[in-house]
């Protein structure tokens, strides 16, 4: 019997809603679940002659069947960046993103069934933001902010995270004296917008979110622990050509694996009024205004004043 490649796609899925799955991984599955079928298509192809051969032809299979077999089967659904992962889920694009945002317990080490939690998203991406970048991290509590002009006065303001990236830390002391003394040149302010999920339900939202907390700073960033939704990455790309806001997809089992999917444009300046506002109004960001201006000051910055998280070798 021939193997209907679509058919056990949807059929494997949907018995195990909501779990995400890599194309490779639905390939090995159905490599073991029908072995006959799957001997009848290596003895049939000129191409494939090895079992792995044809694992690699199932993953390639079912990646070029994804847009066809989405139209048939909405509920058939995909992540964005790589590796894409594969799902079957009946719940509209906003109640995914309700759902995601109603978790608030963190990765267990020994539970790889644990959902992550917004609040848990920031220690992560202080982590890939040193290990990748050497850029030192603050987290910004929104909740240590005046309430001077409104409950919704201050919406959208603050990001998330923000950082300082240190762009003489291999220069030459002499040099980075000199920098100190005669430049405001010597590093760039990060501020990053973090999100659990993005989907076609919420992208334009979450997006113009991180352009209006985003402003003061030399590079913005929208950060997502999951994007979902073939359009939406295309949706954010040409919003970036617009407004200049970067995408880093954040991988929560290994941060060191997390990917700049759309770089940020630089804007050559801060808006020093901007962060004046932020300063004035909420105590996290002025403690990280003191740390840049403790930085010019001595040329030094500390990593017990920041949040890096430790790590063991």
């Amino acid at each position: 019997m021939a193997l209907n490649l679509a058919k056990a796609v949807l059929g494997y899925l949907k018995e195990r809603p909501d779990e995400k799955l890599t194309a490779r991984q639905i390939a090995e599955w159905i490599f073991v679940t029908f072995p006959d079928e799957c001997q009848a298509k290596k003895q049939s192809s000129q191409y494939v002659s090895t079992d792995a051969e044809l694992v690699q032809q199932l993953v390639a299979e079912i990646s070029s069947q994804r847009p066809r077999l989405q139209k048939r089967h909405p509920e058939l659904k995909t992540t964005e960046g790589r590796p894409r992962k594969y799902y079957y889920s009946e719940k509209s694009d906003v109640a995914e993103v309700a759902a995601a945002e109603g978790v608030v317990a963190a990765p267990m080490a020994d539970s790889s069934d644990a959902k992550l939690g917004e609040h848990a998203m920031y220690p992560l991406l202080s982590l890939y933001l040193w290990e990748e970048f050497g850029v030192y991290s603050k987290r910004i509590d929104e909740k240590r902010s005046s309430n001077k002009r409104g409950p919704n006065g201050n919406r959208w303001l603050y990001p998330d995270v923000v950082g300082m990236e240190d762009l003489g830390a291999e220069w030459h002391q002499e040099v980075r004296d000199c920098v100190n003394q005669y430049s405001d040149k010597r590093t760039k302010l990060w501020s990053f917008e973090a999100k659990l999920l993005i989907n076609r339900s919420n992208v334009r939202e979450c997006f113009f979110q991180a352009v209006s907390n985003s402003s003061w700073a030399n590079f913005g960033y929208l950060v997502a622990a999951e994007i979902e939704g073939q359009d939406t990455l295309k949706e954010l790309r040409m919003l970036f050509a617009a407004h200049g806001i970067g995408l880093i997809k954040l991988d929560a089992d290994n941060p060191a694996e997390s990917q700049v999917l759309i770089p940020a444009r630089e804007r050559d300046e801060i808006d020093w009024d901007m962060a004046n506002r932020l300063a004035t109004e909420n105590q996290d960001f002025l403690e990280y205004v003191k740390l840049v201006k403790q930085f010019y000051q001595t040329g030094e910055a500390r990593l017990s004043d920041w949040d890096i998280p430790e790590t063991t070798d």
